[in-house]
């Protein structure tokens, strides 16, 4: 009996030490997982907010590219617009020089004519803004148109006029149209030749009138037809202004 009582001892003294090491084991794991746990919730915490940093930085990055494009889009819309200012800056002197240009080569015709005297003349004025003739412009016109019937070797000078409102380069075209309008009313229902005109579009030069006052304003806002002849037998034409609408 003795011998196997000796015999049964180092079974439960393997069992014993198996039971230890599981124990151990178990022991471990759980000290391992508690000292990396903190390490991983701390790693996952800096990934989160490099990611959220990296967000931000691409954001102020497409802020800023954005700013940038708009800024330069401001850049060059001013750059367009001052050259734009400069063109028109160029083309109210063109239109200046124009004008005087026109009205020089009307002084060489008349200075190369004998005797070449005003005989007559008749102006007409526009509505503001306006190159448009009306009922009582065309009436002054037809009565300045029907004294020319047998004239000869005369010419008609046409200046046409603005107020000061707006721009230069805007009122030498306009007084240009206004010019222009006379002139073909007159040369459609008259067949008075082309060749006989001499236009001038003087803008808001040589005012006649105070472009301070709405009457000094609607005074300059005309056109003048002269005529011009070296045949002194020929009966003087004389018109009034018509006031415009």
């Amino acid at each position: 009996m003795k011998n196997q009582s000796i015999k049964i001892q180092p079974i439960h003294v393997a069992v014993s030490i198996c039971a230890l090491l599981s124990i151990t084991g178990c022991a471990t794991k759980n000290y391992v997982h508690s000292q990396t746990a903190p390490i991983i919730q701390q790693t996952d915490q800096l990934d989160q907010k490099t990611a959220d940093n990296n967000r931000a930085i691409h954001d102020v990055d497409d802020r800023a590219q954005a700013g940038i494009g708009k800024a330069q889009q401001s850049a060059d819309a001013a750059g367009q617009s001052a050259n734009a200012a400069e063109q028109s800056a160029q083309n109210a002197t063109s239109a200046a020089n124009d004008a005087v240009h026109r009205a020089s080569a009307l002084s060489d015709v008349v200075a190369g004519l004998d005797n070449y005297k005003q005989t007559g003349d008749v102006t007409v004025n526009f509505a503001f803004d306006k190159a448009v003739l009306t009922s009582n412009d065309r009436a002054e016109l037809d009565s300045f148109a029907a004294k020319l019937n047998g004239a000869n070797s005369y010419i008609l000078e046409v200046t046409g006029g603005t107020d000061s409102t707006g721009n230069a380069q805007y009122n030498y075209q306009l007084s240009q149209r206004r010019a222009d309008a006379v002139v073909q009313y007159l040369a459609s229902k008259y067949q008075i030749s082309p060749r006989r005109f001499y236009l001038i579009g003087i803008g808001e030069d040589q005012a006649v009138g105070d472009n301070h006052t709405s009457s000094g304003r609607a005074m300059n806002r005309r056109v003048t037809v002269q005529m011009l002849t070296n045949n002194v037998g020929n009966t003087a034409t004389s018109g009034t202004a018509a006031s415009g609408n």
